[in-house]
């Protein structure tokens, strides 16, 4: 494959989003920042990077696991926050979730939907953490999940920061290992954690390393067709992913206003 569709990761990223995370706390008046952890390496990578940037005793960690997460890695999570020097606290997803489904609210057999259900609650005790703390909540979520569209809307994509949005997977890996994260957290497959047995890139249908490539290409403006002969890959799988970005972009866009007065929020008012 060419080597000039590869992202390469910016040498300041860093210091970038130090920078980056020190500024939006303090134009809000804020006392740091909670980050939701579940062991994988995007929300490790958050927690260190806000640890490096604010200070241990400015970022609060918490764990939501549902009752499929196993023991180990529930305790590897709080090594890792008691090892970065963090505030860390833990809340059992089981019981919120179980007054949902015993009222009817969603489906328990709808996979789908019972997977929104537990990000949508996590985002709700995030919500309630940082209220607690007078604090932001630092989302974990990267470039190629928000261009993708995969996540969930209002559950783990309702943040107020987005540290490691500009940052392909690939580069969210590259940095980590940069840094020294635990090697069971770089060995990690990917995965949202949301049903049995399931991963990112099974679920995507191809691996984050190509998965990249094609983004990357897309967002130097290339042609589909440019893309997949530089690729080496059937072109109506470029056009998928393209298709996917195109799709979900309500996503990542705030909720859409019609336009009644002089000045309307999110045309011509911009905050």
């Amino acid at each position: 494959m060419d080597g000039s569709l590869v992202p390469k990761l910016p040498s300041h990223a860093q210091e970038t989003i130090a920078r980056f995370l020190r500024a939006h706390v303090a134009e809000a008046g804020a006392k740091g920042v909670v980050v939701g952890v579940s062991g994988g390496i995007d929300s490790a990578l958050v927690a260190r990077l806000a640890k490096e940037a604010l200070g241990p005793e400015r970022v609060w960690t918490i764990s939501i696991p549902d009752d499929r997460m196993p023991r180990e890695l529930r305790e590897e999570v709080a090594g890792y926050a008691r090892e970065l020097g963090v505030g860390f606290r833990e809340v059992p997803l089981a019981p919120l979730e179980a007054r949902f489904l015993e009222e009817g609210v969603v489906d328990p057999n709808d996979r789908l939907a019972r997977g929104n259900l537990k990000a949508r609650l996590r985002m709700v005790v995030w919500y309630e953490e940082a209220r607690r703390h007078r604090a932001l909540v630092a989302g974990t979520g990267n470039k190629s999940e928000l261009l993708l569209g995969y996540f969930t809307k209002y559950g783990d994509g309702g943040v107020d920061l987005l540290p490691i949005g500009d940052l392909y997977k690939t580069s969210v890996r590259e940095l980590s290992a940069a840094l020294g994260l635990p090697r069971a957290v770089l060995e990690r497959p990917p995965s949202a954690g949301l049903w049995e047995g399931q991963t990112d890139e099974e679920e995507l249908g191809m691996p984050y390393a190509l998965l990249d490539r094609i983004l990357y290409g897309m967002e130097r403006l290339l042609e589909p067709e440019e893309i997949a002969r530089e690729l080496q890959m059937p072109l109506e799988k470029v056009v998928a992913i393209e298709g996917r970005v195109r799709t979900n972009r309500h996503k990542r866009r705030p909720a859409p206003i019609p336009k009644l007065s002089l000045r309307t929020l999110g045309l011509d008012w911009r905050d």
